[in-house]
């Protein structure tokens, strides 16, 4: 174990001191990957401070990605890029120096930059870049490894079974639902939608010419009493957790879609939007999963769990829109890029996907229970928090009657960013105004900054 000697003084917050400096001796190499840190209470008892001092440091040095924490072992110094390490601390830099002037973005759809395995992506692509693949246009379904690894996932995380031919790779989940719409538009002219729910399924529909029918959702989600007075043979649901409100659907509404789909002779679409970050149980397993042959149609993404620009998102189809599928688009050349595809396959097969989701759910949930916990103590009963045991987001709502627009307002005049959640129903809008706010981007110390500055916005 490394016994460390810093110095602390009273112009700052001791817990910044601390973090800080470990980072500094971690960033000029002079604590090496893998070195053991002191435990919480003996770096707290030889700097002569509280253990909450230092557990705060040593959590946002966590969150951060400089350590990491191994059960029973204790905290440890992590490999990671110093070169791209600068430029993020530049930027929290910037934000202890300049706290009011900076902004605090509470975006969602991010990744946490400085837990991003850069240097294992940065391998498996060198390594892509030497095969002969990158000189060939890319096979018109998607790459066929990246298909086998992705069956083997949705088998292990999932509990889906499909054969490597059922997989369809594109560049995002929109491009997929385009083509799809397409197909199914021969045969059917409604299809239902959850609201509130994500807008950008919905644009797709109505911009191919589907009558769009708004299902309410309630906290069970999809309200079923509601969908089976519709006519549409077609759904769109996110039931692992919904978009927005991380709802998630209960067995018993599964069961009773996958045989309304069945009797009707109709479509789910299964959007597994955020499935994999549940902070208090296991992933819910897919709706696919619960019966074979289920006229269900799989749809989920690269982009939220690992990183936006690679544009890779996959659905499984069942065999009869396949067929249709492949004579609709044969001529048509595969979105993805070619290189990405493979690079992911053998990220995947050599493990690093699986230990990456599993660091990256820790990372989440520590970062979740900051934001909760946060905002508790700033707003008391004041707020509603909705959304807090999945996701990479959460909604907040006060108890005020100050619209969505003004509260907008006057937090980026404060320094942040939070966003609305109006856009994303159709009709009539709750009485409530809801808000949104993402974390996954944000260091401990973003989050908390943040709060407070809502805090002095809002009250």
């Amino acid at each position: 174990m490394k016994e460390l000697i810093l110095h602390l003084h009273e112009n700052s917050p001791k817990y910044k001191q601390i973090y800080h400096s470990i980072r500094s001796l971690i960033e000029n190499n002079e604590l090496h990957s893998d070195t053991k840190l002191p435990s919480i209470r003996q770096l707290a008892d030889s700097l002569h401070v509280s253990r909450n001092t230092t557990l705060v440091a040593y959590e946002q040095l966590l969150a951060e990605g400089y350590i990491r924490s191994e059960q029973k072992r204790g905290y440890f110094v992590e490999t990671f890029e110093p070169i791209d390490i600068h430029v993020s601390t530049l930027k929290v830099g910037k934000l202890v120096s300049k706290e009011i002037n900076s902004l605090v973005d509470f975006r969602a759809g991010s990744v946490d930059q400085q837990a991003f395995p850069l240097k294992a992506w940065r391998q498996c692509a060198n390594e892509v870049l030497k095969e002969d693949i990158v000189y060939m246009y890319g096979e018109q379904q998607g790459d066929r490894l990246l298909r086998e690894k992705i069956a083997n996932y949705l088998l292990q995380s999932r509990g889906i079974r499909t054969s490597v031919d059922s997989i369809v790779i594109g560049s995002s989940t929109q491009q997929l639902l385009m083509h799809l719409s397409i197909i199914l538009k021969k045969e059917f002219s409604s299809i239902a939608v959850e609201n509130p729910g994500y807008d950008g399924a919905r644009i797709v529909f109505q911009l191919v010419g589907f009558q769009v029918n708004p299902i309410d959702v309630t906290e069970k989600g999809l309200c079923m009493k509601q969908f089976e007075q519709t006519d549409s043979k077609l759904v769109y649901i996110t039931p692992s957790h919904q978009f927005p409100t991380g709802v998630t659907l209960p067995i018993a509404e599964r069961l009773q879609l996958l045989k309304w789909s069945h009797e009707q002779n109709g479509y789910i679409i299964e959007d597994d939007y955020d499935s994999e970050f549940r902070y208090q149980q296991q992933p819910i397993p897919a709706l696919l999963s619960i019966q074979q042959e289920a006229r269900v149609i799989y749809i989920s993404t690269f982009s939220k769990a690992f990183l936006p620009s690679i544009r890779l998102s996959y659905m499984v189809l069942p065999s009869e829109l396949l067929d249709q599928y492949k004579q609709q688009f044969a001529t048509f050349e595969q979105t993805a890029s070619s290189i990405h595809q493979r690079t992911m396959a053998r990220f995947m097969e050599r493990g690093r996907w699986d230990s990456h989701i599993r660091k990256m759910r820790a990372t989440y949930k520590r970062k979740m229970d900051l934001l909760v916990t946060s905002l508790q103590l700033a707003f008391g009963k004041t707020i509603r928090i909705i959304g807090s045991h999945s996701g990479l987001y959460i909604l907040i709502q006060l108890h005020t009657s100050v619209d969505e627009e003004t509260l907008i307002q006057q937090a980026i005049k404060q320094g942040v960013k939070v966003y609305p959640t109006s856009h994303l129903y159709i009709g009539n809008k709750p009485n409530a105004t809801m808000l949104k706010l993402g974390f996954s981007n944000l260091s401990i110390e973003e989050i908390q900054l943040g709060v407070q500055l809502l805090k002095k916005a809002w009250t």
